[in-house]
């Protein structure tokens, strides 16, 4: 048993972990694959960064015996976060690693399974909170539920069936008998959650469910970044660097179909405006339908492009057009990625005891657990770069629209 967790602690260090990084930074999600990862302007426990913004004002023309321009040095702001805690756990119980103990090939073929597992879970978590505002709200209860665990929710998008969430009231203070409930169905007609275990207290509308713990601890993602009132520290009014364009379609209560105009419009205003150079667009799948539906009009083919982490993308006019289960419906954000950095401690690692193992059993229960942990947020360093476009129509897609697909990847390096 002693040699079977220690070549379990091996192979996690030497074989897993660097594959398991990769695929965190790179295979999880189209959008996070775009961001660098860097230790750069991280100092103990926060993310600081001095953001310059506006122009140098030192400049002028004069006479040949004039005086010369005032000097008027670059103006700065310094960008505060407290990096967020990430972890990713799996869990083997002393019966399994036991049963594989004489066997190397059941061994590996139990880790793989787990770190498949992870991924999967690791790929929807991840991928939400890029859009989240770092509240970690996945969805609010909208009807008071006494007595029982099938709540009614104004969003069911972002639940997954074995998840661990926990319930907080409106005030954000967490439920003690709904700290750490499983996900066990999801009614998505009426958009209703079950959750595992008896309730032993009315759970109030606009209580507010979340990934288990992580209340106000998860990414400071677009949604910060577009809705709140300030952001790393700084207040948005009078401020304009520190607002990105917002650009509404609606008519009333009347969502409208995007164009390449709409679209080229707002890449053009962030141009004109601040210098910022679109290099990627993200949007919901009725989105990209609605803009397929679009170009159908026009009998225009669909231009395809391959992205870094493998990912599949539609050019508009060479820039990358993806869709992403978790951008919000009804949207298209036009972001300049060069601007966005994952400020990290480190790189994932695994959480090791004092004398190096990876694999510790869990007090009291015949289990063996092993942590994975990365000390990290983002930032975008021109918030006023980023648009966003909202109201769009959401096309269905139930009637088929069949395009002529061209491959324009670029050579590999460019």
């Amino acid at each position: 048993m002693i040699s079977t967790i220690t070549t379990a602690n091996k192979v996690l260090k030497s074989v897993y972990l660097s594959a398991i990084s990769e695929a965190l930074n790179q295979n999880i999600n189209p959008l996070l694959a775009q961001f660098k990862k860097t230790s750069a302007d991280v100092w103990g426990k926060e993310v600081i960064k001095a953001v310059q913004y506006g122009i140098n004002g030192g400049i002028g023309s004069g006479s040949e015996d004039g005086t010369l321009p005032v000097a008027s040095g670059n103006k700065y702001e310094q960008f505060k976060l407290e990096l967020k805690n990430l972890y990713g756990v799996i869990e083997l119980s002393d019966k399994v690693i036991r049963a594989s103990s004489n066997n190397a090939g059941a061994m590996v073929n139990l880790l793989n399974a787990e770190m498949e597992g992870l991924l999967k879970a690791s790929s929807a978590n991840f991928g939400r909170m890029l859009y989240g505002d770092g509240s970690g709200v996945l969805a609010k209860v909208t009807e008071a539920a006494a007595s029982t665990t099938t709540l009614k929710v104004d969003d069911v998008s972002k639940f997954n069936i074995g998840m661990n969430v926990s319930v907080y009231n409106a005030g954000g203070v967490c439920l003690n008998n709904f700290a750490s409930r499983t996900v066990t169905g999801i009614d998505r007609e009426n958009s209703k959650i079950t959750i595992d275990g008896t309730s032993s207290l009315t759970i109030t509308a606009n209580s507010l469910i979340c990934v288990q713990g992580s209340y106000n601890n998860e990414l400071t993602g677009l949604g910060a970044i577009f809705d709140s009132a300030s952001l790393y520290g700084i207040s948005k009014t009078n401020n304009d660097f520190m607002n990105p364009l917002k650009n509404d379609l609606s008519s009333g209560s009347t969502k409208q179909d995007i164009d390449d105009i709409a679209i080229q419009t707002n890449i053009d205003i962030l141009e004109d405006r601040w210098g910022s150079t679109v290099d990627f667009i993200v949007c919901s799948s009725g989105v990209k339908r609605n803009y397929f539906k679009y170009l159908n009009q026009f009998k225009q083919n669909v231009d395809a492009m391959n992205l870094e982490g493998g990912y599949k993308a539609v050019s508009f006019n060479g820039i990358p057009l993806v869709s992403d289960r978790f951008c919000p419906a009804n949207t298209m954000y036009l972001l300049n990625t060069k601007d966005f950095a994952l400020h990290q401690l480190c790189d994932w690692q695994w959480m090791e005891s004092e004398n190096g193992s990876i694999l510790r059993q869990v007090p009291g229960y015949p289990a063996f657990t092993a942590v994975l942990v990365k000390y990290a947020d983002l930032l975008c360093s021109r918030p006023c770069g980023q648009g966003r476009i909202t109201g769009i129509n959401e096309s269905s897609g139930l009637t088929p629209v069949v395009h002529k697909i061209i491959d324009v990847t670029p050579s590999s390096g460019s």
